[in-house]
């Protein structure tokens, strides 16, 4: 990345943020780089969001659409795009300024993502302390791919906290909706197997959490256990049909191999079974597959996976009404008694944002 030849897109799909979308487009204009290029994509908001976009006159590129879905919104926002670095910033999130400078230190040729970690803030933007992902170790590109090919998983944040390279995007753009309607579930199920995926293991995005987040489970709602699996499988489905393109084999059963997968899976049977999209499945089974995938790597270091087997033996052995306190305690990590966050802190589990090792010197976790 050349801060004389290199523009950066930031591309905003909004729908009914008008209390967060200004505070995403001052952070994107505010960003430390020459040439940045701002598209709001508004999908029809009936509060005052076309208010707060239009008071931004000609300093950002504007499209206003009715109704249609962020999928449609940020197809339009990347054809418009001219940027050869393009993030996707969710219009309640903000990119600090220091992050294009960071992407250009670690920028190569062959990157199709490098993708950095959120400070979690609340409604009102102020930081609550936590951090995500918990990069225990940075994972290497290689180890990602591997990671990716063998189980699904690998250590990323959602959406706004990656840059994706153009080379890349033109590879699976315009998305088609076969792995649900956000747009990050094709880019990060791809981006391993289209080019390196490296990682920043700064806080370098805010993502807000508050009572209309999407993506954010701050209270138990069982039917997003069924969802989550149903997007999952699409996922999977979708990166093993880029993998194969790409000529990198994925292993049969890789997504019963995948940490994340397996606790939504257990949850759901657990607290919603005549939703599971699974009908042979069973508690034995996910408790089964969990036991295997411990020794799978994809980015869990040891204590983090002690601690699934922990969960999964206490969700699975107790009935559904009392597995709902750990069931919720693992999602909404805002919901945890205090002696438990200190306990996951004490150990290692949940750890701060620079508290993290290189790939080189602990090896995949």
């Amino acid at each position: 990345m050349n801060p004389a030849t290199t523009t950066i897109s930031v591309v905003i799909p909004n729908y009914n943020y008008a209390a967060y979308v200004g505070h995403a487009i001052d952070s994107a204009l505010n960003l430390d780089w020459p040439s940045v290029e701002v598209i709001v994509i508004d999908d029809g908001s009936t509060d005052r969001s076309r208010e707060v976009i239009a008071s931004y006159g000609d300093r950002i590129k504007t499209i206003l659409q009715e109704n249609s879905g962020q999928l449609v919104g940020c197809n339009k926002g990347f054809a418009m795009s001219r940027g050869e670095v393009v993030i996707f910033l969710d219009s309640d999130d903000a990119l600090h300024p220091s992050l294009a400078r960071e992407l250009a230190a670690v920028w190569t040729p062959t990157t199709s993502k490098v993708q950095v970690q959120m400070q979690v803030v609340d409604g009102r933007g102020q930081p609550t302390g936590a951090y995500f992902p918990q990069y225990h170790i940075v994972p290497t590109p290689q180890q990602v791919r591997e990671w990716s090919a063998r189980t699904t998983a690998y250590p990323t944040p959602p959406g706004s906290a990656n840059a994706y390279s153009r080379t890349f995007l033109e590879k699976i753009f315009p998305l088609v909706e076969t792995a649900g309607k956000a747009n990050d579930s094709y880019c990060l199920a791809a981006a391993p197997f289209l080019g390196d995926v490296i990682t920043i293991a700064k806080p370098l995005v805010s993502y807000r959490v508050h009572d209309r987040n999407q993506g954010a489970l701050s209270k138990l709602d069982v039917h997003q256990f069924e969802r989550q699996m149903s997007r999952a499988m699409q996922r999977e489905a979708y990166a093993r049909g880029i993998a194969e393109r790409a000529g990198v084999p994925m292993a049969d059963r890789a997504l019963d191999r995948n940490l994340g997968f397996l606790a939504y899976r257990l949850a759901s049977l657990k607290l919603a079974p005549a939703k599971h999209p699974r009908t042979d499945d069973s508690v034995p089974h996910v408790l089964a597959d969990i036991a295997r995938a411990f020794f799978a790597p994809q980015g869990v270091a040891l204590p983090g996976r002690i601690a699934m087997l922990g969960w999964a033996a206490v969700v699975g052995g107790l009935p559904a009404a009392l597995a709902r306190g750990p069931i919720l305690w693992r999602f909404a990590p805002g919901s945890r008694p205090q002696a438990l966050r200190k306990l996951l802190t004490a150990l290692h589990i949940v750890r701060g944002a620079r508290d993290v090792q290189s790939a080189g010197s602990a090896g995949p976790g």
